[in-house]
């Protein structure tokens, strides 16, 4: 009898052991692509420009107006480690947007710069706000390939957003601020027209804090 309860009350151990190692698995990260390849279903074109879907990729592209232009995630995004791949072509000023809302095309968040050599790739500029809030070391931007595919990671935890383009450490910083800071993933066209920028392979882990 004794030995009986005795493996009861270990295999009772063992599945409740078991079943919180499930709970915290599933709820630690979960990966989910942003970006089907075929068309723009789950994100929201703000503004006039131009964005479109091309052999799997897509197309940020400077319309007539050579205004702002967004787009942006449908759902909200607060802890996540976010994956793409960009290639500039003439111009490539542009930039992911994290926890951001939008009115119009005005943005209210935090972006990880995409821009041409020496113009801080990597980045966290605050829109309509504090501006620029960490540049990456200057001997960093040669991390950026002009013309071809680059990789750029993101990864924001509460107050924490690190940034690394091509396996190159941009950035770190701790930011109240970004910490309270609620909304979407955007991708960005700037103004002053002359812009296209390919997007592939848009990743996100959700993580938890």
């Amino acid at each position: 009898m004794k030995i009986n309860s005795l493996v009861q009350s270990l295999f009772t151990v063992i599945i409740v052991f078991l079943l919180m190692l499930a709970g915290f698995s599933s709820c630690s990260s979960q990966k989910v692509s942003l970006f089907n390849g075929e068309n723009l279903d789950g994100w929201v074109n703000h503004g006039k420009e131009k964005w479109y879907v091309d052999n799997g990729e897509i197309i940020c592209e400077s319309g007539p107006s050579a205004e702002y232009g967004y787009l942006s995630t449908e759902k909200f995004y607060d802890d996540f480690e976010l994956s793409l791949e960009f290639r500039q072509e003439a111009n490539g000023n542009s930039g992911v947007f994290f926890r951001s809302t939008l009115d119009g095309t005005k943005i209210t968040g935090w972006q990880a710069e995409v821009a041409p050599p020496g113009s801080n790739t990597g980045g966290i500029y605050e829109s309509y706000g504090r501006g620029w809030l960490i540049k990456p070391d200057p001997e960093k931007d040669k991390a950026l390939k002009m013309g071809e595919w680059n990789k750029m990671k993101i990864r924001v935890v509460g107050n924490r957003v690190t940034t690394w383009l091509n396996g190159q450490e941009m950035i770190s910083l701790d930011d109240d601020k970004i910490g309270e800071g609620k909304g979407a993933i955007a991708l960005q066209i700037h103004d002053g027209g002359g812009i296209k920028v390919r997007w592939r392979n848009i990743e996100l882990t959700q993580l938890s804090e």
